[in-house]
């Protein structure tokens, strides 16, 4: 019995070394919903390519991937590298997961700085430093009916808010009771971002307080407020929308602020024969042409790393632009770097157009790790306003004093910081 149990040991231990040759490297690497999927499909390529590496993927849901990344963080269990959406980015910097990427970079000519969109590429750079490389980008523009608009009397998407809202006006009139010129679901805090994005000031300052009593962010508010208070936008949420595509299609809404997921929807919901009449069209600004949110993932490498090389060589082949077209092709997801929109399957493409104009003006969102929870503190109180009589200037304050609690610890950690330089 014993021989037969130690032969049997020395079977397995035979195994696992054919399956996993001495001196070679186990990667492992965490990836989000379809992107975990597409990555696995290009793996293959890097490893024939790279013999001493295997690269080891899991597929996370997002709905559980924030929660799986500070659990991993929590009990020193992250993986190697992973993709990182830029909103999270400054948490998890800030908590020193990250490492930093500059010099990687710097000895990467491959990488070239100048070929990305400046605002995507700024959105990974925290304090000074590069933590991450974007892989995918997205943001937010206007698809809009350019039929509607037409019969309305503009042969134009909108160029600035003066235009828009006067265009607005004129489809209101026209479609009707029941029909609005535009949908801000009140659910979706994105919309209310990407004006106050907009502003020169910004919604949280430096010193850790928020900055919506400031001219420029209660200039988008009365905007956005005013907007759904005339009734050219209801003052409803997304989840009582029963169909978007549909509700789109027949004309019940002509402006809608989304982002480039909806490009193959719109192209498979809308019927063939009616694809002519959408269109997309950068965000108009106060003034003029308009900035939006600088969105998407980035690749990382986790500070802990014991293949940190390896993981470089990784992030620096998926960066290719070859490489960004065939993940962009597995995914519909749109590439960060300039020379990969060179591509006819993008350049010719007319509702990706306007994708890549708005990418030369996309701006990050405020780099703290309470983001989001202040932006749905803001969504929370505009979503009430919508519905009551509160003016610009209280609705403004009320979100000023719900963000600057939710930065009580951040200013109290700037504060240490200084008492000891």
């Amino acid at each position: 019995m014993r021989i037969g149990w130690i032969g049997a040991l020395a079977a397995l231990l035979l195994v696992g070394s054919c399956a996993r040759p001495s001196g070679r490297i186990v990667l492992k690497v965490w990836a989000m919903g379809a992107e975990g999927e597409a990555i696995g499909k290009l793996i293959p390529a890097f490893e024939k390519a790279n013999p001493g590496v295997m690269v080891d993927v899991e597929q996370i849901p997002f709905a559980e991937a924030h929660q799986k990344l500070l659990t991993g963080f929590a009990g020193d269990s992250l993986p190697d590298m992973a993709q990182l959406g830029n909103s999270w980015l400054p948490e998890f910097a800030a908590l020193g997961a990250l490492a930093p990427l500059d010099a990687r970079v710097a000895a990467t000519p491959a990488i070239d700085r100048a070929d990305y969109f400046p605002g995507i590429w700024d959105s990974n750079v925290i304090d000074g430093r590069l933590y991450g490389v974007p892989w995918y980008v997205d943001t937010r523009l206007l698809f809009y009916r350019r039929d509607i608009l037409k019969r309305a009397g503009f042969d134009h998407p909108p160029r600035d808010w003066a235009e828009w809202h006067r265009q607005m006006v004129a489809i209101k009139k026209l479609v009707g009771p029941g029909r609005y010129a535009a949908i801000f679901p009140l659910n979706e805090y994105e919309p209310l971002e990407v004006l106050g994005l907009q502003q020169a000031e910004p919604m949280v300052t430096a010193d850790g307080y928020g900055n919506f009593e400031s001219a420029g962010f209660k200039r988008a508010l009365a905007f956005y407020l005013g907007t759904i208070r005339s009734g050219l936008a209801p003052a409803i949420a997304n989840t009582e929308i029963a169909n978007i595509w549909d509700q789109f299609d027949r004309g019940e809404f002509s402006f809608y602020i989304t982002g480039p997921w909806q490009l193959g929807e719109f192209a498979r919901r809308i019927p063939a024969a009616r694809q002519s009449e959408w269109a997309t069209a950068p965000m108009p600004g106060p003034n003029g042409p308009g900035a939006s949110n600088a969105g998407g993932s980035s690749l990382v490498i986790f500070a802990k790393s014991r293949h940190q090389e390896a993981a470089w060589k990784l992030i620096a082949w998926l960066s290719t632009p070859a490489m960004e077209l065939r993940f962009h092709r597995l995914t519909d997801d749109l590439p960060p770097r300039r020379s990969a929109w060179r591509a006819p399957e993008l350049a010719d493409d007319p509702h990706a157009k306007a994708f890549a104009e708005q990418l030369e003006r996309v701006k990050p969102t405020p780099k703290v790790p309470e983001w989001e929870a202040i932006a749905t503190a803001m969504r929370t109180v505009t979503e009430a306003a919508a519905h009551n009589r509160m003016n610009v200037d209280q609705v403004a304050a009320e979100i000023d004093r719900q963000a600057d609690a939710i930065l009580a610890k951040r200013r109290w950690m700037l504060g240490r910081r200084k008492s000891r330089q």
